[in-house]
């Protein structure tokens, strides 16, 4: 039947960076059932990586594993409430009877589980960090210990110090205070280029920006050439590219090759990730709005203002000083620097699930005419691309 709530699928980053699990949480809307067995029925759901855990929120109705099967893993609360203990006891005894792996949601005001009782441990990290150490060494003997509310990176380097072996990305969105507010020359160069793209300037022109940065082509080759293109035949020049892929396909490489790291490139790196996936959800959201904007070839605007969102955390620049440097329509600069218009309200819908304030974010999406089930599809549909993107290969 036709569910009422929402469901936020957040990536889990492991102890390298890449992702390798992912958390999904209902909103505060009823019927949270039926949207989790759309996910866990969803085909989409294939073609992630199956050796890697989902973390679902345990209901007082069950639900079928699906199509996950084994990769679902039920999260039970430390305090459930008195009408819901009964039942939930039950999902759980069958559970570990059917030896599924199974995960708590801790708090504060419960005492932590004994060593080995749960598969895996949900800690925030004003928790985690109000614990003795060798608390969480101990519990990460026998259980997989995974980080929420990870908002600084220094929480993230004390939760890797600390045996937890997944997190929340969370602080992927804050901008760095310990550097100062320049980009480096690669990325300056990329931001040209994007600019040449941007006024659909002719081969001629961007074949000139490659030929004095050799790092843009390098990095662009590893791109294109990732899982997530999967050429028929490696592409090896930057002619190639624009004769295989087509100006239109290439211009949105070019939005996330920003993202790469432009010395080695041999390491994940999430925020490429988050971009890809930032503006593969615009791309389609923005053909569910109930208003849609007055912009030429609304997917490519949506896609350049999801892919774009998160240049101010790359680059350590005010998005105002960034978008003063790219001839771009209004709508996507007031989008990017203010959140205003269609696309504007959809991307501060978008980020306010990412930071998991689900019930704001549900609000935004109901008001932009988004629903439930489309909206988990979009979800499950960019995670699935963005994860199959390397920017090293």
């Amino acid at each position: 039947m036709p569910s009422s709530a929402f469901l936020f699928i957040h990536p889990l980053l492991g102890v390298d960076d890449a992702w390798s699990g992912y958390r999904a949480e209902l909103s505060t809307a009823p019927a949270g059932d039926a949207i989790l067995q759309h996910l866990v029925e969803s085909p989409l759901t294939d073609g992630f990586d199956h050796r890697h855990p989902w973390l679902l929120p345990a209901t007082t109705t069950p639900y079928l594993p699906g199509r996950l099967k084994r990769r679902a893993v039920a999260v039970f609360p430390a305090n459930p409430s008195t009408a819901d203990v009964a039942a939930l006891a039950g999902q759980e005894a069958a559970l570990r009877q059917n030896a599924c792996e199974v995960a708590q949601l801790t708090a504060t005001n419960a005492p932590l589980p004994a060593t080995g009782a749960w598969h895996y441990l949900l800690l925030t990290a004003s928790h985690a960090r109000s614990l003795p150490p060798f608390q969480l060494h101990g519990l990460s003997a026998r259980s997989t210990l995974v980080a929420t509310d990870v908002h600084s990176h220094a929480d993230r380097q004390w939760f890797l110090d600390n045996a937890c072996s997944l997190s929340t990305g969370e602080y992927l969105l804050a901008r760095s205070t310990a550097v100062p507010n320049r980009a480096d020359t690669t990325r300056l160069k990329l931001l040209e280029l994007l600019a040449l793209i941007a006024e659909d300037a002719d081969t001629a022109a961007l074949d000139n920006v490659f030929r004095q940065e050799s790092k843009l082509s390098y990095g662009l080759l590893r791109l294109v050439n990732s899982a997530a293109m999967a050429p028929s035949r490696p592409i090896t020049s930057f002619t190639q590219a624009i004769n295989l892929l087509g100006r239109r396909r290439l211009q949105r490489w070019l939005q996330l090759l920003v993202y790469a790291d432009p010395n080695d490139g041999h390491l994940p790196n999430p925020l490429l990730q988050k971009a890809a996936a930032r503006g593969h959800l615009l791309e389609t959201l923005a053909l569910q709005l109930h208003s849609a904007p007055a912009v030429e070839n609304l997917g490519d605007a949506a896609f350049m203002v999801g892919s774009f969102s998160l240049l101010n955390v790359l680059l350590n620049m005010s998005m105002q000083e960034i978008m003063r440097q790219l001839p771009l329509a209004k709508e996507i600069v007031s989008a990017l620097t203010e959140n205003s218009g269609p696309l504007g309200n959809l991307l501060r819908a978008i980020h306010t699930a990412e930071m998991r304030d689900l019930e704001a974010a549900e609000a935004k999406l109901q008001r932009l005419g988004i629903a439930p089930e489309p909206h988990l599809d979009a979800q499950l549909a960019a995670l699935s691309w963005a994860a199959k993107i390397r920017s090293a290969h």
